[in-house]
């Protein structure tokens, strides 16, 4: 069995030791007008965390247990392997969109507070298996033969979200343009 506290602090783990000391310029660095830049996928992380644990948990606390098909072990196995992928590209919704709304230092703050809350939520919510709500990431990944999520698999899920974007976050500092690390500064935008 995976295990979603230790995979959600490892991924918090990653994203902070990956924008560790960021320059100004590192952190709004984006290779091309199309991409990201490191201070946007923070963003969206943490903006993805907080909707999923206020919103779809609240959902998630009333919904229908998983289908009686529901392969639990193959779903988990799809969400921790296939979810942070990065030969897929799936545009997320508006609402999680980054547009500057919180910036770096900020991010970087909520992250360590929505990941303390995830490690509660395994800690405190024993049901968390009990409750299953649609998926379209998972339909997505399985090619439309799985559709829902039990809520220990969408803990799985947030930190395979994030493992996604340290990835996205290691390709931007990856790129030729990527500043050079001189201009690193000792302040966080």
């Amino acid at each position: 069995m995976y295990n979603a506290k230790d995979n959600i602090e490892e991924s918090r783990q990653g994203l902070i030791a990956a924008t560790e000391d960021l320059s100004e310029a590192q952190w709004h660095f984006k290779p091309s007008p199309e991409c990201w830049s490191i201070a946007e996928v923070l963003e969206h992380v943490v903006m993805t965390q907080e909707l999923i644990l206020g919103a779809v948990f609240e959902r998630l606390a009333n919904a229908p247990p998983a289908p009686a098909d529901h392969d639990r072990d193959t779903v988990d196995a799809l969400i921790v392997n296939n979810f942070p992928d990065r030969s897929m590209k799936f545009k997320g919704p508006e609402v999680l969109q980054p547009t500057g709304r919180v910036p770096p230092s900020e991010a970087l703050d909520r992250l360590n507070q929505t990941c303390a809350h995830i490690a509660e939520c395994v800690d405190s919510k024993p049901d968390l298996r009990e409750h299953a709500v649609d998926s379209p990431p998972l339909k997505a990944v399985s090619q439309g033969k799985y559709q829902f999520i039990d809520g220990y698999q969408l803990l799985l899920a947030m930190a395979a979200h994030n493992e996604r974007h340290l990835r996205q976050i290691r390709e931007v500092k990856a790129d030729a343009g990527f500043p050079a690390h001189e201009n690193r500064a000792a302040s966080v935008a």
